[in-house]
């Protein structure tokens, strides 16, 4: 029998799962990939989703098909996250889930933990989201995956700041989430050499096995990805270390966002590396991604920017049987080890010397793009040895295939989404534990989510109706349907209540003898307040009124 507390219901929404509907971006390559994942080794009954509406719970149960595994898909919504039933975590796929905690914090803090997970760290929303959470009503049994050592620390480092800032306020601080660093996954088989597609690219261009290709599968930005003079350079550089041995060409196969970044690639290409040839191929194209993976040499993914937190581009074409070149930064310090690939080590200014970005961000007279361009030209990567690596691999064709058979067992054992769901899986169980083992009353005073005629109690002559007090029809449900037809209740979305609750309240006054709220609700078998808010309604426009 599945652990319930193994499982968690994923928060839905289909912009962080669906590239293909909302445009491929790191977050939500990372969240299908993650969905695909989940759908194929997660050890559990049933999938939960939890949504703001039956569109998304629809999505998620389509997708879920789409995959074939073959299991019942159920849909909890917000407003009512108790129809999670057993499930007791909530995978929400983003590092600042404060809004989540809020919203949980009508049913008590207890009532469930929320397990978020670190992408890009870099942006206010984010930066400004750990300090929410901790100001919020987060506790020990909540979590942020943090995929890489490098982004815990970082991620440690912001919510460090944002407790110094509460203490300095308001003295004591509440426990700190769950911090473990698990890595991000693929699935492996997705990414496998296929030789047709190496043949087909290979001689499309009339390569030989003196043609040696470095590639990258990336977004394009230079401002928001990677600066590519210094990869020009450094291909430049081992070009000319190999004279007329070996030929090396770049294709950088990913998607443009705009003509800004398209010049940039094409013009330093010509400027800075004139002895290697340069191809720029569609990303959003699965056959472009596939040649590019199965006929390439090298692979490389030379990351200066602060967007960049763990790096999936490398662990797919480790997949491929690719060796890889890549900056010493965050998350591939974590994934490429020296058998499967090299690591250019990198550099960057004091602190101090950031101040002008770090306040220009913050006032806003820098955009974020401006600030991680500026922040991408303080990032120095050696030039000298990442041309060493590529000359070195361009020249033995040994090194490349051993490290490139190194590079498939080690994302196969240790990055595929079959050994990391299990983990992740663990970690909902031990939140599951944490929170049961909680004896702390919770609160649940929820100043940014009151109950709105608490909050507003003082507007109205009478705050609130009383359950006992009987009322009787003065008109007909037939002017009630005129009434909200004329008022056109239904067309704005979101009713109050549905035109057939009120009808059958309305029926249920008319005629003697008067009937209070109680009576009614107990013929009715519905809710008191239900027929509070029907009856309301109805002495609203005159359709009933009091009897004393």
């Amino acid at each position: 029998m599945t652990d319930p507390d193994r499982n968690a219901a994923i928060w839905y929404k289909d912009d962080g799962y669906r590239p293909d509907k909302n445009g491929i971006n790191g977050r939500r390559v990372a969240g299908a990939s993650f969905l695909k994942g989940f759908f194929s080794h997660a050890d559990v009954s049933e999938f939960v989703s939890l949504t703001t509406g039956s569109q998304s719970a629809d999505s998620f149960a389509d997708l879920l098909k789409e995959h074939g595994r073959d299991l019942p898909a159920r849909a909890a919504f917000e407003e009512k996250p108790q129809q999670m039933n057993t499930v007791g975590t909530v995978y929400f796929p983003a590092p600042n889930y404060a809004d989540l905690l809020w919203k949980r914090q009508a049913f008590g803090m207890d009532a469930y933990s929320i397990c978020g997970i670190t992408h890009t760290t870099a942006t206010q929303a984010v930066m400004r989201g750990m300090h929410d959470l901790r100001a919020g009503p987060q506790a020990e049994w909540d979590a942020v995956i943090c995929t890489s050592k490098s982004v815990h620390a970082a991620t440690l480092r912001n919510i460090e700041l944002a407790d110094e800032a509460l203490k300095a306020r308001f003295g004591s601080l509440p426990p700190r989430p769950q911090m473990p660093v698990i890595p991000l996954g693929i699935n492996c088989d997705d990414f496998a050499h296929d030789p047709v597609a190496a043949h087909d690219l290979r001689t499309r261009l009339g390569w030989t096995d003196d043609d040696i290709a470095v590639v990258t599968l990336s977004r394009l930005l230079p401002y928001g990805k990677f600066d590519p003079g210094p990869l020009f350079v450094a291909l430049q550089r081992a070009q000319t270390a190999l004279g007329t041995t070996k030929r090396l060409h770049f294709i950088a196969c990913g998607i443009f966002s705009d003509d800004y970044s398209r010049n940039v690639f094409s013009e330093c290409a010509a400027l800075l590396m004139p002895d290697v040839s340069y191809l720029h191929m569609d990303g959003a194209d699965a056959t472009a991604r596939k040649e590019v993976l199965s006929g390439g040499d090298i692979f490389t993914f030379p990351i200066d920017n602060i967007q960049e937190t763990f790096g999936l581009a490398p662990i797919e074409a480790m997949a491929a049987g690719l060796p890889v070149v890549v900056s010493d930064w965050d998350g591939m310090r974590d994934t490429v080890t020296p058998d499967v690939g090299f690591r250019i080590p990198t550099r960057t200014v004091q602190p101090n010397a950031s101040r002008p970005e770090g306040m220009g961000y913050l006032s806003g007279s820098l955009s974020y793009p401006q600030y991680s361009a500026r922040l991408s030209s303080l990032t120095s990567i050696d030039v000298g040895q990442m041309a060493d690596a590529f000359a070195e691999l361009a020249r033995n064709a040994d090194l490349r295939q051993r490290m490139g058979r190194a590079a498939q067992q080690h994302a196969r054992t240790v990055y595929d989404w079959a050994n990391i769901i299990p983990v992740m899986q663990d970690l909902w169980r031990e939140l599951a534990q944490i929170r049961r083992a909680s004896r702390t009353v919770q609160s649940r005073a929820n100043p940014v989510g009151p109950l709105p005629f608490d909050l507003f109690a003082s507007y109205a002559s009478e705050a609130h109706m009383t359950h006992s007090e009987p009322f009787i029809a003065t008109g007909t449900v037939q002017l009630l349907r005129e009434i909200y037809k004329a008022r056109r209740i239904g067309k704005i979305g979101n009713p109050f209540e549905r035109q057939t609750t009120l009808e059958r309240v309305m029926s249920g006054l008319i005629g003697e003898p008067a009937k209070d709220i109680a009576t009614l609700a107990k013929e009715l078998k519905w809710n008191p307040l239900t027929i509070e808010r029907s009856v309301l309604f109805l002495l609203k426009y005159g359709l009933i009124t009091p009897k004393h």
